[in-house]
């Protein structure tokens, strides 16, 4: 079989593409897998939309997220209950801190 220079490109390109694509999906900074989980407010923005990180997890909250202050204010080290789709937050509430793992 003649190998062609298309033919090398495309290979490149395919494991390029294969390789970005599980870089992307494992790296552990983005909260894809779970669609609910509790955790610490690591950092967040000065207004409510933008990158949160919880527990290490960055998490987008934006105009449509619902928040819920209940269980106090939600300030860095405050622990939360994130509700997400795909990373995209629908509602972060605060929690107890027995939630996680603090007393």
């Amino acid at each position: 079989m003649k190998t062609t220079k298309n033919d090398s490109r495309f290979f490149l390109k395919s494991t390029l593409l294969i390789a970005t694509s599980f870089f992307t999906l494992s790296n552990p900074t983005f909260a894809f897998a779970d669609e609910e989980f509790y955790g610490t407010i690591e950092t967040r923005p000065t207004e409510n939309p933008g990158i949160w990180v919880v527990s290490g997890q960055q998490v987008e909250v934006t105009d449509k997220t619902e928040i819920d202050t209940d269980n106090g204010p939600l300030v860095i080290g405050s622990c939360v209950e994130v509700e997400h789709k795909k990373g995209v937050v629908k509602e972060i509430e605060s929690a107890k801190p027995s939630k996680c793992g603090k007393k």
